[in-house]
């Protein structure tokens, strides 16, 4: 066998050992991932006694779906679920459809400011919500609004305040992956619809629109995850208890001298099951949505 022959073969075994290394790491951070979730749920099946009497890190005795059954009453899930729709899915509708009407404009209509625009609107990604919790404590409690929208004339402790402040600060991610995604689409789709007599808004819809559908997904996915486990706002700008959404269940559920943990950690699955499901879903188009659109041609 001669030398060039050799050379020219690729070294299984340098590879053999990289892919070793690589399957090992993904195995290693998928139990450092899974740790967590697999405890709680553990412990979510487990009496309340047997972790008193064992501690917690030890094997259960007993296993059973009484910590579901109670924390599913006590937290009041399905109320609370639903105070949670009323946010996060206008929320998302809006972002998406916001969004992909100005990174549309951003990419498809020549001007002067676009890319000043676009920063503009990646800079507030930049923005960390604390830096203007009092300014916008005030603003909530000063602008008027009409009885028929809030019940209180203003936008604190009302569905569409959280609904508001949601939209404004998932937009600038939004844009910025959406107008990335829309340069990657050839212009000559714009050009070939205006010669059809297409309008500019039926370019969008009709066009446009329908090649984001995997960006659309991948967005509405983790925005739906973003806006539902969302407490910050909820706890800043809602008052009343009974109008605020599913992550403020688990607070409730803590005592102020006894917390069961195991109750806790039912519940905790239970709310994160909506997640699971919206990912589940679209995991096809999420996946696509996330690859499509990162290279050209």
């Amino acid at each position: 066998m001669t030398a060039s022959v050799i050379a020219g073969r690729p070294n299984r075994r340098r590879i053999r050992k990289g892919r070793v290394a690589l399957h090992a790491f993904l195995i290693t951070m998928s139990v450092v991932w899974l740790w967590p979730l697999a405890w709680a749920l553990l412990n979510a099946l487990r009496p309340l006694s047997d972790t008193i009497k064992n501690g917690s890190w030890s094997w259960p005795t007993t296993l059973n779906l009484n910590n579901f059954i109670n924390g599913f009453q006590q937290a009041n899930l399905g109320y609370y679920y639903l105070n949670t729709l009323i946010v996060v899915v206008p929320a998302v509708l809006i972002v998406l459809l916001v969004a992909s009407l100005v990174a549309f404009a951003l990419t498809r209509v020549r001007s002067r400011v676009n890319l000043f625009l676009l920063l503009m609107f990646t800079a507030g990604n930049l923005l960390p919500p604390q830096v203007i919790i009092v300014p916008l404590y005030y603003i909530f409690n000063w602008i008027p609004l009409p009885s028929a929208v809030a019940d209180n004339g203003r936008l604190y402790d009302q569905y569409i305040g959280i609904i508001l402040i949601h939209v404004v600060f998932q937009m600038g991610f939004c844009i910025f992956v959406l107008s990335n995604y829309m340069r990657t689409l050839p212009k000559e789709l714009n050009e070939a619809a205006l010669v059809d007599g297409a309008s500019l808004f039926r370019t969008f819809r009709s066009v446009i629109l329908p090649l984001c559908a995997p960006a659309l997904a991948a967005l509405g996915t983790l925005e739906f995850t973003f806006i539902y486990n969302d407490f910050f706002w909820a706890l800043l700008l809602m008052k009343t208890g009974s109008k605020r959404p599913i992550t403020s269940a688990l607070n409730n559920l803590q005592g102020q001298f006894f917390t069961d943990q195991n109750v806790l950690a039912a519940v905790a699955l239970m709310v994160a099951v909506p997640t699971i499901i919206v990912y589940i879903a679209l995991q096809r188009h999420f996946i696509r949505g996330l690859t499509l659109g990162s290279t050209k041609g």
